[in-house]
């Protein structure tokens, strides 16, 4: 069973941004694209390590701030010929509202 928690309205991030939730375990980045899907990813490129909450989203993908790596949205791959990946945390709006697997957040490896 899925305990799903409430983060917030959906019009609370904007369009094509994202918003940090910070856990025990580190910050998970949650992302509003330009169509109001939502998705989750950790806050920390691969790479160096940059804030992806801060990148540009773009689709179905954001573009870290640092080095330009850009990660599916949906997988947390990275695209292109960039190698590495991002967990993702399951994510879903309903009746306006930004909801969270919390069994998931709290099962993820410390950042």
């Amino acid at each position: 069973m899925t305990n799903w928690i409430d983060i917030g309205a959906l019009e609370d991030i904007p369009a094509r941004g994202a918003r940090v939730v910070r856990t025990a375990l580190g910050c998970v980045a949650v992302f509003r694209t330009g169509s109001d899907e939502v998705f989750a990813l950790e806050d920390r490129c691969p790479h160096k390590g940059g804030p992806l909450s801060e990148g540009i989203v773009h689709g179905q993908s954001v573009t870290c701030p640092l080095h330009n790596w850009v990660f599916s949205l949906e997988t947390g791959l990275a695209q292109g010929a960039d190698q590495g990946q991002v967990p993702t945390f399951p994510a879903r709006v309903e009746a306006g509202r930004i909801l969270l697997d919390a069994t998931r957040l709290a099962e993820r490896s410390a950042a």
